[in-house]
């Protein structure tokens, strides 16, 4: 959530940032609105606090009228006081309707891109920042997608998950649940290596935790809800982990503090169809391993920086062609001030597949959450949040196969050896 007073004060920034996200001059009018409200409110609050004080000082003026034997000036000040206690609460009730006003006003405002974004609405628009430049594998003229390889290797089911659950929930099986489990052994070990601290997170979060983050009310129709209770199944590892520090004061010292989690994750993909979501493509359940820092502001860009590498790392550990994609303003997730995302070969499909998405919030997350921190001259501030997926299993494992399939078998890479006991599905 943007702070008031940055809109108030950059206005001008505020509505270029939104002209890049491709928002039209009748959406960009909300700023002037926030603004008007945000006058309101610090009116109102300013008249409340003023008729609060000044029934304070009549108190005390009654208790020495009365002390000095004055009853009927006592009286009479208590007629006053009883009026500003009404005219009090009228106010109180005002300035809470203004609040509750302004957020709403602010939670549907997006975050401001870096002045690093690309311009563009498209992800066609997106700017490749390194592309591959080594040949792709070679594979045999008939090479198959990973769904005819599942079923060659009966390694997970999509039928299978319709009957339990619906389209779009695949079962893993055998060597396939195996690969789907070192994969997430690897990427946690990885991570551990870096110095992030792993964390084993709810799957279920309540409305404030999905709210901190940027989930709601932006990405609620894409959300699974449990009515009953009122809970969210997580989209992703960042939702649970981020809000771990909500409502806290950290120390400078501490930061950056680094988190990782493996998290089943829940997405409705609401609208998704067409072959480009066949198989493993798009699904509504699927692992992932999720890295978050929670950063000083001065050093959250180098820190973004860091995340990349640590990505770069896992995808060349794993032998797989990738490039990485800046993305444009108006293909940036609600949240997020800067995304790099990553995209895998697939080579039966040969179509680029995004496994993971880099992103820096700025004070975007931490204003809603109140993370923030005391530097050394006692000064409190708002940290940076940062995420990124380290990685996303079920295109990883879909540009795996596809890529490493040979006459004798699909070919494990070197490193998830000691993980999948084999090296070879065959």
């Amino acid at each position: 959530m943007l702070q008031v007073k940055v809109i108030r004060e950059e206005k001008q920034r505020i509505i270029n940032g939104l002209r890049k996200r491709g928002w039209s001059a009748a959406q960009i009018k909300v700023i002037d609105h926030i603004i008007g409200l945000d006058e309101q409110r610090r009116n109102t609050q300013k008249d409340l606090d003023d008729a609060l004080a000044e029934g304070n000082r009549l108190a005390k003026s009654i208790g020495q009228m009365m002390a000095q034997g004055q009853k009927a000036e006592a009286e009479s000040l208590k007629i006053e006081v009883a009026a500003l206690k009404t005219r009090s609460k009228t106010l109180e009730e005002q300035l809470n309707t203004l609040k509750t006003q302004l957020d709403e006003l602010l939670y549907s405002v997006p975050n401001i891109p870096h002045k690093s974004v690309p311009k563009g609405k498209t992800p066609e628009e997106n700017k490749v920042a390194k592309d591959w430049n080594k040949p792709f594998p070679a594979l045999a003229d008939k090479a198959l997608p990973h769904w005819d390889l599942a079923k060659q290797y009966n390694l997970f089911d999509f039928e299978l998950g319709v009957k339990l659950t619906g389209s779009g929930f695949p079962v893993y099986r055998g060597k396939g649940a195996r690969l789907q489990r070192a994969l997430i052994q690897f990427f946690l070990d990885e991570a551990g290596k870096a110095g992030y601290e792993e964390i084993m997170p709810p799957l279920l979060v309540n409305e404030d935790t999905a709210r901190g983050t940027g989930q709601l009310p932006d990405k609620e129709a894409q959300m699974y809800k449990c009515d009953l209770d009122n809970l969210y199944l997580i989209p992703t590892a960042e939702v649970p982990v981020t809000n771990i520090l909500r409502d806290e004061i950290v120390p400078a010292k501490d930061l950056p503090i680094k988190m990782t989690a493996y998290t089943p994750c829940f997405r409705r993909e609401a609208g998704a169809w067409g072959a480009h979501v066949r198989g493993l493509n798009r699904v509504h359940q699927f692992d992932k391993i999720e890295i978050v820092q929670i950063e000083h502001p001065d050093r959250s860009y180098k820190t973004l920086q860091g995340m990349i590498r640590h990505v770069e790392k896992l995808m060349n550990k794993l032998e797989l062609p990738y490039r990485i994609l800046l993305l444009c303003g108006g293909d940036m997730g609600f949240a997020s001030a800067k995304t790099y995302d990553f995209e895998v070969w697939s080579g039966a499909q040969k179509r680029w597949l995004e496994v993971s998405s880099v992103s820096c919030f700025e004070t975007f997350q931490s204003n809603r959450m109140k993370v923030r921190f005391r530097d050394e001259n006692g000064k409190i501030e708002l940290v940076h949040t940062l995420n990124g997926s380290a990685l996303a299993l079920a295109r990883i494992v879909a540009a795996l196969l596809e890529n490493n399939q040979t006459p004798e078998g699909i070919r494990i890479p070197k490193v998830l050896w000691k993980y999948t006991g084999f090296k070879m599905i065959d």
